[in-house]
């Protein structure tokens, strides 16, 4: 947690808004022993940040308040567990069926984001689709970033996996993941080292395939 005073009474702030639902500013200056003054100042941060949202609630006699609630935005703050359900869910399906389920679940995710980005490669060269890839990791949270080579090839280096979790168990989501920059890329890739084994970060080297670029092997 951090050691800023502020930042960990807005934490508090955010979390008793998570655990008691709307509330209004008495309220939480109450529980929190401060001045309404002292809530008012680490509320409007937080609003400022799109954390929470004030709605007008109007009462029989007396002037009306406001309510503070989180946003959808701020549920991210707070503990997710998604990848225990989609191991128990993996888990579950390999127990229950033969011919590897599984590799057939990654296989079919392969092919839709093949068939998602394959637009976005077409008419460029190997280094504009090297960046068009980095590009598309990035918004899909890998932290991923491309360097051109002295000898002429390229490295992407994603620093980040969302599906870390997932990964160190089912070693079809990396296998997947390399076909598909080898089928987008239309190029030799090669991966060089990975974070489920232990990396610090997953490397890939990638350089022309004599069959072409993108819009002659798709």
């Amino acid at each position: 947690m951090s050691k800023d005073p502020d930042s960990s009474t807005r934490k508090v702030l955010l979390t008793m808004m998570k655990t008691k639902g709307s509330l209004a500013v008495s309220e939480m200056a109450k529980q929190l022993g401060i001045t309404e003054m002292a809530v008012r100042r680490h509320l409007n941060t937080l609003e400022r940040d799109g954390l929470i949202e004030a709605k007008i609630s109007r009462q029989a006699m007396g002037r009306p308040s406001h309510l503070y609630s989180l946003t959808s935005a701020a549920d991210d703050l707070f503990p997710k567990n998604y990848h225990l359900l989609t191991l128990d869910l993996l888990g579950e399906l390999k127990a229950g069926e033969g011919d590897d389920p599984v590799g057939r679940l990654f296989e079919g995710r392969k092919q839709k984001m093949q068939d998602r980005y394959a637009s976005r490669m077409q008419g460029k060269n190997l280094e504009e689709r090297v960046a068009e890839l980095t590009e598309i990791q990035n918004s899909n949270g890998y932290m991923a970033s491309w360097e051109k080579n002295a000898s002429g090839d390229y490295t992407l280096n994603e620093f980040n996996c969302p599906i870390t979790q997932v990964a160190n168990q089912y070693e079809e989501a990396c296998k997947c993941e390399l076909m598909l920059f080898q089928k987008l890329l239309g190029a030799e890739v090669e991966r060089t080292d990975c974070m489920t084994k232990g990396g610090c970060k997953c490397s890939y080297r990638i350089k022309e395939s004599p069959q072409g670029p993108i819009n002659e092997t798709l």
